[in-house]
């Protein structure tokens, strides 16, 4: 007799079993005509411009993953409000709990500037780019632009 993990891993090997199967059918029942355009990278119907590993702005990580938690978060409460008057008063302060904590990590999310799309430059590279340029004035040389690259300035 299989026992409850036994079934499990039964159902794991015919699950892989018709993965494998209906992949080896469609390889054999489609047609293979490769070509250049076949290929070729899809973008959205536009025709792709440039190397294909371009950097993307770290906000947009930022902005996905502090959606990620408040929507994750914001799910416990469907179930805290279908069973709400079962639970008592005891549930209804643990929810406020909760919900304080939520906002006060949107207040800090909001208060570090994370929610913004056009962050301010940050205050050291200005400093770093008028002390660049009073040494060379008082070198004699002219101010130039500078560019600031980690801790360096070239």
């Amino acid at each position: 007799m299989l026992s409850q993990f036994g079934i499990v891993l039964l159902f794991f090997i015919v699950a892989a079993l018709f993965v494998a199967a209906a992949m080896f059918g469609a390889r054999l029942l489609r047609p293979a005509r490769p070509s250049a355009e076949k290929l070729s990278t899809y973008e959205c119907g536009e025709e792709p411009i440039g190397d294909t590993w371009v950097k993307f702005n770290v906000r947009f990580y930022i902005v996905a993953l502090i959606f990620l938690i408040f929507d994750v978060e914001v799910v416990f409460l469907f179930p805290w409000a279908l069973v709400y008057q079962k639970l008592g008063m005891f549930a209804f302060v643990e929810m406020m709990i909760f919900l304080a904590i939520l906002v006060a990590g949107y207040v800090y999310v909001w208060v570090k500037g994370d929610l913004d799309w056009d962050k301010p430059r940050p205050r050291y590279i200005d400093y770093v780019r008028n002390m660049v340029a009073e040494t060379l004035l008082a070198e004699g040389g002219e101010p130039r632009q500078t560019h600031v690259v980690g801790t360096e300035v070239k």
